[in-house]
């Protein structure tokens, strides 16, 4: 399974040959692992990554605590998974994603206030005839009266959108590494700036920040050795001289009272 959060930019469009594609320009990652839960401590298996940015001062401790170490990221989205090794720090971006991938979508939709009928639950309304004056975009009658309530589930005006969408088997179209985005085939939840989920299968593509650590730590240890060796040969190679130097004096001492 591979994953990672993202925001939605704009619609475009691209050129596949000679046919042209309406796709969602999506700016994901990159993303780093901020917590892996395991089922003993936890009770369940994910990873929580982190996307974006805020400022520290708007961060609680509790939340700073938590993040130590890495950036203050301004969201935080689990992920389920059961048989990928993650590590806190690991960095996941857009080059996990390959042209042709298919993925899930989840984002919020486009609140649209309070809304009727008509709008809502695409109710056709009464006729514009026969005296309805301004009763055409009206409900009308909801049922008897005997009951005395309102059966639950009954389609009447109320909020309408800011709800949570999945919009499952979307294909990935392009991939730009360099500018971290994604090119989605077809619409996404939400409006521009909306936060996204993006999940698919496949092998999730990880870097590990430890690894570079570890060979910066050993190249570093490497030039230091070397120069402890050059340090004790030039010691050794002046001890030397100084040990010379004497005798050389002495056997000219004896040449000049031979002489």
């Amino acid at each position: 399974m591979k994953f990672i959060i993202g925001k939605k930019i704009s619609m475009t469009q691209v050129w596949q040959g000679d046919k042209m594609l309406a796709v969602t320009k999506v700016q994901a990652g990159p993303c780093v692992v901020t917590q892996v839960k395991n089922m003993a401590k936890d009770g369940y298996e994910a990873v929580q990554i982190g996307y974006g940015e805020k400022k520290e001062k708007r961060t609680a401790k509790p939340q700073q605590g938590h993040l130590k170490g890495l950036n203050n990221f301004r969201y935080l989205n689990e992920f389920r998974i059961t048989d990928i090794k993650l590590n806190r720090g690991d960095k996941i971006d857009v080059s996990t994603f390959t042209p042709g991938d298919t993925i899930d979508v989840v984002g919020t939709s486009k609140g649209k206030g309070f809304q009727g009928v008509v709008k809502r639950h695409g109710f056709h309304g009464h006729s514009e005839t026969h005296g309805t004056k301004d009763a055409v975009r009206m409900p009308g009658s909801i049922g008897a009266t005997g009951p005395a309530h309102v059966f639950k589930g009954m389609r009447m005006a109320g909020h309408m959108g800011d709800d949570r969408v999945t919009v499952k088997n979307l294909e990935v179209v392009q991939v730009d590494v360099a500018n971290n985005l994604l090119f989605i085939k077809g619409a996404v939840p939400g409006g521009a700036n909306g936060l996204l989920l993006i999940a698919g299968d496949g092998d999730l593509v990880i870097k590990q920040e430890s690894d570079n650590q570890e060979t910066v730590v050993e190249e570093k240890s490497e030039v230091k050795a070397e120069e402890n060796i050059e340090k004790v040969v030039i010691e050794a190679e002046e001890k030397r001289e100084e040990k010379i130097q004497p005798e050389e004096t002495v056997v000219a001492e004896k040449q000049e009272t031979n002489n």
